[in-house]
């Protein structure tokens, strides 16, 4: 067929990625503990749904960097933790809306977010980076640098609670833009709470997963993911430090702007 535009979606996006619309973190991310992915791994319109196709085919403007590496991301056993891209690219617009220059992100598995960040941050923004394993960012460190924005990322390699700790000791407190959680899920309050802290008012908190595959509408008393992700979702419904949206994008992302 014809040559695509540089930024046209072919028909990969939807078939060649396991991962699309769906950011399962398992707790390999930046947490304490692993569980499984649940079996049946699928966005809230299905990705294999004509519809599905129809939004990336008219919406998504993926750098060419970041398509490598989804690619890349899509080819690995964890492949479905990834973020889905069209996620990313709305957090992406909002990091620009709010001209933010300071992000934190808990949870980066092989970095496509964090340079999804990278890319649209001013030249002196960064990303500060948290996550346990670096044998999966590994996969993205080289195109971080390939697309120029290796100096913006800030990688910190230790349990985020301690990384978020630190920052906060240091006198951080209130100066971030913009947080993205996707790791532990036991651990998303306690993450929550200390974004809180570090976030400037007029800030947001991105959490993903808070609908987890559909299982918050039974969490299962042995599920303590789901049970936290649950709980974390009623306490932000009547949480009057932040505005709320919850959004069907993805396995669910909830926006918290901190008032």
């Amino acid at each position: 067929g014809p040559e695509m535009p540089l930024f046209s979606v072919p028909k990969e996006v939807a078939v060649g990625t396991a991962m699309l619309g769906v950011a399962f973190a398992t707790g390999i991310l930046a947490g304490k503990h692993r569980f499984g992915t649940p079996k049946s791994s699928k966005s809230i319109i299905g990705k294999s749904s004509p519809l599905w196709q129809y939004i990336l085919d008219h919406s998504l403007r993926e750098h060419p960097i970041l398509k490598k590496l989804r690619l890349l991301t899509a080819d690995h056993p964890w492949g479905k933790m990834m973020v889905s891209c069209d996620q990313a690219q709305f957090m992406a617009n909002l990091v620009k809306l709010i001209k933010a220059k300071k992000v934190i992100e808990i949870g980066v598995f092989t970095g496509y977010n964090a340079l999804n960040m990278a890319l649209v941050l001013p030249d002196n923004g960064r990303v500060i980076a948290c996550d346990i394993n670096e044998d999966y960012v590994k996969i993205g460190k080289p195109l971080w640098k390939e697309a120029g924005v290796e100096h913006k990322i800030d990688l910190r390699i230790k349990p985020a609670i301690q990384t978020l700790d630190e920052l906060l000791a240091s006198g951080e407190a209130e100066t971030f833009d913009f947080a993205f959680i996707d790791a532990d899920k036991e651990s998303y309050n306690e993450y929550y709470e200390k974004c809180l802290c570090l976030i400037k008012k007029g800030g947001i908190i991105a959490i993903d997963n808070v609908l987890w595959n559909g299982r918050v509408l039974k969490p299962r008393k042995d599920d303590l993911a789901t049970q936290s992700i649950h709980r974390l979702n009623e306490k932000l419904l009547r949480d009057v430090r932040v505005n709320i949206s919850m959004l069907p994008m993805g396995d669910g992302v909830t926006l918290a702007f901190k008032l």
